[in-house]
């Protein structure tokens, strides 16, 4: 894994610094914090002494939540990326859908919704939106990564991280009867099988505020109402103040 440097212009602590772990405590919830990172610890010094990140007419706003790269992730994990997963179903059944959101190093990169289902539900939406998060972690390890998938299903982490290894010793079956949800959940759980060792799989509470988790789960409403049956990045600008005003899950 490259060794990153990160300056901090205005933070609790300001300077250039070797890990992530420690510039987050110093800029998370901070008015105004500005910082960056650099792939080289000369390219950091040269911008610390300047002020300013190269190329640039003044220090990166973290704070600001008007581009794609500048929401702060409040999650005190050392993560890289952190995928945050949810689904969302009305009726329950019903039409369902799914949303993902995306941050490394803390800031919010890419947002994704899609996978409706007209005659879905809450449980296969939040699978189909684990699945998905599995695959994209999957591509972080493989680029040297260290990653964290969390998703608010206590079901869909069960499934595939608890009891999936005793459905499977049983020929795919539960000790009461057949199991639903099967094939996704087998396909979720191939993918978990290859990334578990180097990918966290963890549990965040539903609409308590955090906001990657509301951002995952208003991409799945967006989903639903625009019933879009592939999984598509979404185009809109990270406005995260306007996006987390739209229908919520």
């Amino acid at each position: 894994m490259a060794q990153k440097y990160y300056v901090v212009w205005t933070g609790r602590r300001t300077g250039v610094f070797t890990d992530w772990n420690t510039v987050q405590p110093l800029v998370d919830k901070f008015n105004g914090a500005r910082y960056k990172a650099f792939p080289t610890r000369a390219e950091a010094e040269n911008a610390f002494r300047s002020g300013r990140p190269p190329n640039s007419g003044g220090p990166r706003k973290a704070a600001s939540r008007k581009t794609d790269s500048t929401a702060a992730d409040t999650s005190t994990s050392s993560a890289e990326v952190r995928i945050y997963c949810d689904g969302a179903c009305e009726p329950n059944p019903g039409e369902a859908g799914s949303g993902i959101a995306v941050y490394e190093n803390g800031a919010l990169t890419e947002l994704w919704y899609g996978l409706y289902n007209p005659r879905g539900t809450n449980n296969t939406a939040e699978l189909n939106a684990l699945h998905h998060a599995l695959l994209m972690s999957e591509q972080a390890i493989l680029a040297g990564r260290s990653v964290e998938v969390l998703s608010d299903s206590k079901y869909a982490i069960n499934c595939i991280s608890v009891w999936a290894p005793g459905w499977e010793a049983r020929g795919w079956r539960k000790k009461d009867g057949e199991i639903r949800n099967l094939e996704i959940i087998q396909s979720t759980y191939e993918i978990y099988s290859r990334v578990k060792s180097e990918a966290g799989l963890h549990h965040v509470a539903a609409h308590v505020g955090t906001e990657g988790n509301e951002l995952a789960d208003r991409m799945a409403m967006y989903a639903v109402v625009s019933q879009e049956p592939e999984l598509k990045r979404f185009a809109g600008e990270h406005d995260i103040a306007a996006i987390l005003k739209m229908r919520t899950g």
